[in-house]
């Protein structure tokens, strides 16, 4: 019995920067060089828990938003599709995409999405992966999104739906800058460290002992050593047995001593506390949030927020871009052109309280001005009193 292989349906089909299979094998494995450095992203992530941390932290700290519209249909409409918009294959909402969008420009330099479209609407959101697009600077003020195949590259053939987004790009270049780089040295460093620390206690940890027997000097004893050495084994084998609790005893000059017990494994917390914070200055989150108990005042810590809150904000102003040609676009095609705006929420609830109160701080002091203002005598010399002091002196 044959069974027909299902095709694609037409919303997967427009989906221009995804891998596309080929009858070329050998080129099917075609790896770029720059996906090195991707790689070597990955494996700092995977290796060091305080990078992916510090990572997935600024995912979740950039919050969500609603748009605005003058038209409040259109406005009410458009945030019921960004969240419940399809994100790739098992995800709604354009938080999941954002959240993809933002982890692959902070961890690489540079993401890649697009909008699915399908029958005259937008369907889907897609996170293209970066090793099967390549980047170009077609003129000094657009990128070219190519697709990679056959072990070259091919652009894209509707541009428009495709964006992309690099992080501190070099000027004239398309290539963006990981907020990773410069930390593979010290993170090669923190890892041998760790390495080291457990082979030391897989080595020191588990005590060994080392049991030396002496022979006395008269020929009996020397003739029958190699016996008395193997009893010695046995009986110590025996007694060290982790499933009994039993005593050793031998006869002769014997001494058992523990083998690295002189041994003083090396400090490691200054050098590990230099390089996390290495780590800590170029991520740009504030060690309380990654769970290093530092010393830290409480003056501290809230500049190290504001600090955090700046760097949010940045990361904000490269998503707002993405967000505005994703709603344009969907404008576009329900037939509407309006402006659009984008309202973020606050980045955490003492952010609202430190605004709240600096409005009512604003709002007092204007107050206490206008009392003044009102109060404030008439000046003796003025235009108003003027006739009545010519009057009098008539």
């Amino acid at each position: 019995m044959l069974f027909k292989r299902k095709q694609p349906s037409a919303a997967v089909r427009a989906i221009q920067t995804a891998e596309r299979n080929t009858t070329f094998s050998e080129l099917d494995s075609y790896v770029p060089l720059c996906a090195g450095e991707r790689r070597l992203y990955d494996a700092m992530r995977e290796a060091v828990p305080l990078i992916d941390a510090a990572i997935c932290k600024i995912l979740r700290l950039v919050g969500g938003f609603t748009v605005s519209c003058p038209n409040r249909d259109s406005e009410r409409e458009l945030n019921r599709f960004l969240q419940t918009v399809q994100v790739g294959a098992d995800r709604r909402g354009i938080d999941s995409f954002l959240s993809s969008y933002l982890d692959q420009l902070l961890t690489y330099g540079n993401a890649v999405g697009e909008m699915v479209v399908q029958g005259g609407r937008l369907r889907a959101l897609y996170n293209a992966s970066l090793d099967e697009v390549e980047l170009r600077a077609k003129s000094p003020l657009s990128v070219e999104v190519c697709r990679r195949e056959n072990g070259g590259s091919v652009p894209v053939r509707y541009p428009e739906l495709v964006f992309c987004s690099a992080l501190n790009p070099p000027p004239g270049s398309a290539q963006g800058v990981s907020i990773l780089r410069g930390l593979p040295f010290v993170s090669r460093i923190l890892v041998q460290i760790f390495h080291t620390v457990g082979v030391n206690w897989q080595r020191l940890g588990a005590v060994r002992f080392a049991v030396t027997y002496q022979p006395d000097p008269d020929a009996a004893d020397r003739a029958f050593s190699r016996e008395r050495a193997e009893q010695i084994a046995s009986e110590w084998g025996r007694a060290m047995r982790g499933d009994s609790v039993s005593d050793f005893i031998a006869v002769g000059n014997v001494s058992i001593r523990a083998i690295g017990s002189d041994v003083r494994i090396p400090d490691s917390e200054v050098p590990v506390r230099q390089i996390l914070e290495q780590i800590v200055a170029k991520l740009g989150i504030p060690p309380f949030l990654l769970g290093l108990t530092w010393t830290s005042t409480e003056r501290m810590s809230s500049q190290q927020a504001d600090i955090l809150t700046s760097e949010l904000e940045a990361y904000r102003r490269m998503l707002n871009p993405v967000i505005l040609k994703i709603c344009g676009m969907w404008l576009r095609l329900n037939g509407e052109a309006q402006n659009v705006s984008v309202d973020w929420d606050d980045i955490t609830l003492q952010d609202a309280t430190e605004l709240a109160a600096a409005r009512y701080q604003n709002a007092r002091a204007e107050q206490i001005e206008r009392t003044v203002r009102s109060k404030r005598p008439e000046p003796s010399g003025s235009s108003a009193a003027a006739p009545d002091t010519a009057q009098n002196l008539i």
